[in-house]
């Protein structure tokens, strides 16, 4: 599971239960993932009555303290307090626990089970929203996701509000850099790669290809719609 932040929870009197008494101490309902890190499981806080999502971080295999996945994972969450991340985190010398709001549906299940929705606009231009307003919290934080796709982004079935999702492949950026590979990428020769001009489709020369009008592309896309893509996919030549 991924932050899902609820803002005003209290779950001090639950999260001082898990630390004397583990797993144990809530009522566990079900495993629900395994993560690198660690499980995910279904639990109930016993205080509230709330379902919640805990993600429980493996230290007993840990010679080194605390995966640096984990810390990166959770110092980030903890710096950005937004409707769309992390709820707490609590931790003893042995345990180390990151609690989640529960949302078992995330945008792939949803649109392979309901394929209808994509041909509501207003539903679309919901989710959309709400994802260019989280991804633009988190960049006004200097935080890149890195792993944003439809498995990542949570859905609250109630309210149809959508979560951004697993922050463990996240990073903080500083200062801006030229984000070019430091490897020279060119096309591959005999010399380099034998037998590769005889395969299907290989050329010496990189294919030029005409550019197409994105409203082309894109025909069943309004006009705000179409300025909008245009504008994500346009190239910031300052930072090129």
């Amino acid at each position: 599971m991924g932050g899902a932040y609820i803002e005003g929870s209290d779950h001090s009197s639950f999260l001082s239960c898990l630390l004397r008494k583990g797993l144990n101490g809530s009522e566990k309902v079900e495993k629900i993932g395994e993560g690198t890190y660690g499980m995910v499981y279904k639990a109930r806080d016993c205080v509230s009555n709330e379902t919640i999502a805990l993600k429980k971080i493996r230290l007993e295999q840990e010679d080194e303290g605390v995966p640096s996945t984990a810390i990166r994972e959770i110092s980030l969450l903890k710096e950005m307090q937004h409707e769309t991340l992390l709820q707490d985190v609590v931790h003893s010398e042995k345990r180390l626990y990151l609690v989640f709001e529960y949302l078992n549906l995330d945008l792939k299940k949803h649109m392979d089970s309901c394929p209808e929705f994509s041909k509501d606009p207003c539903i679309v231009k919901k989710f959309l929203f709400q994802i260019l307003r989280g991804i633009a919290y988190c960049h006004s934080h200097r935080v890149l996701h890195r792993d944003l796709k439809p498995q990542n982004l949570l859905i609250d079935r109630r309210t149809n509000a959508l979560k951004l999702a697993d922050f463990g492949l996240a990073r903080a950026f500083g200062i801006p850099v030229r984000t070019f590979t430091h490897e020279d990428l060119v096309t591959p020769n005999e010399e380099t790669w034998p037998g590769v001009s005889s395969l299907p489709d290989f050329k010496s020369a990189f294919p030029k290809w005409p550019p197409k009008d994105i409203a082309t592309v894109v025909s069943n896309l309004e006009s705000a719609g179409v300025d909008l893509l245009s504008m994500i996919m346009l190239l910031e030549r300052a930072r090129a």
